[in-house]
């Protein structure tokens, strides 16, 4: 990969241009109510973070305490998630958001990523607290949830945040997000071919889709070789994430899917059409 700054796997993840500023509001908010012990009760995120390679400085910490906040208070004006317990919401929405580090390693700084449906801001919104020099796009056709979106990242300090209000089939045929995006992730979108014909049209050629899986992920992945080969891609790794499993519930996956070559400008098809007739 021709990266010019690569961002690691190294302690503490930010460096110190890019930590998230304790003097933001709702940053330092969190932090005073932890007392400077658990950032809001984080602890069972750190644990598995650690066990992923990612070591959560205290201000991040602090981010993943104010999302949770935000997130409950959101739950109340918009259906945004059915988990809202604390402790599960750590788990279930930012570890394994944060499972993406056990697929791709690298996380360099100005990478374009897509979070296609991206609900309440899951997978997108972690991987952005971590790794806070990727240019992230948060793309739901629901115009709630954005408005959500908008709330949450002004609110955490996020910067080079676009977030847009559509479907999938319309971002893929707009010229300002057709072939722009290194990475798209997509977390419980659509099976496989359906997912692929939302997502490839979105890479660049040689970008890749990183899909969260549950336990059929291996199957979906091999029996999608019709829509791989159709919208040029290939199944470029298949990652259990069991090592965080517990917390995290067993049989969940990420697959990994390389865009090989440009996709046919007649994909994606019209609205609808891909989740009805499926490659």
């Amino acid at each position: 990969t021709s990266w010019g700054m690569r961002r690691s796997l190294r302690g503490g993840m930010c460096s110190p241009g890019s930590s998230p500023d304790p003097a933001h509001p709702v940053v330092a908010m969190a932090a005073a109510a932890s007392g400077g012990a658990d950032a809001g009760g984080t602890d069972i995120l750190a644990d598995g973070a650690a066990r992923l390679g990612l070591q959560l400085s205290a201000a991040q910490l602090a981010q993943f305490a104010a999302y949770t906040r935000l997130l409950a208070a959101g739950n109340r004006r918009a259906n945004l998630t059915a988990i809202t317990e604390p402790e599960a919401v750590q788990v279930r929405h930012y570890l394994d958001s944060l499972t993406a580090v056990l697929a791709m390693r690298d996380w360099p700084d100005g990478m374009r990523v897509m979070d296609l449906g991206a609900g309440a801001g899951f997978p997108g919104v972690p991987l952005k607290i971590v790794f806070p020099d990727i240019k992230l796009t948060l793309a739901d056709s629901v115009g709630k949830k954005t408005a959500f979106l908008h709330e949450l990242t002004a609110q955490l300090g996020l910067d080079e945040v676009d977030i847009r209000t559509a479907r999938a089939e319309e971002l893929g045929r707009a010229a300002d997000c057709r072939s722009r995006f290194d990475i798209v992730l997509a977390r419980g979108v659509a099976r496989m071919p359906t997912l692929l014909e939302y997502a490839l049209p979105l890479c660049r050629v040689g970008g890749r889709l990183l899909a969260w899986k549950g336990q059929d992920g291996p199957a979906e992945a091999q029996g999608a070789h019709k829509a791989l080969r159709e919208l040029k891609g290939a199944v470029a790794g298949v990652q259990s994430a069991d090592v965080v499993a517990p917390p995290l519930p067993p049989n969940r996956w990420l697959i990994t899917v390389m865009k090989t070559g440009p996709t046919p400008g007649r994909y994606p098809r019209r609205t609808g059409v891909p989740a009805k007739q499926p490659l």
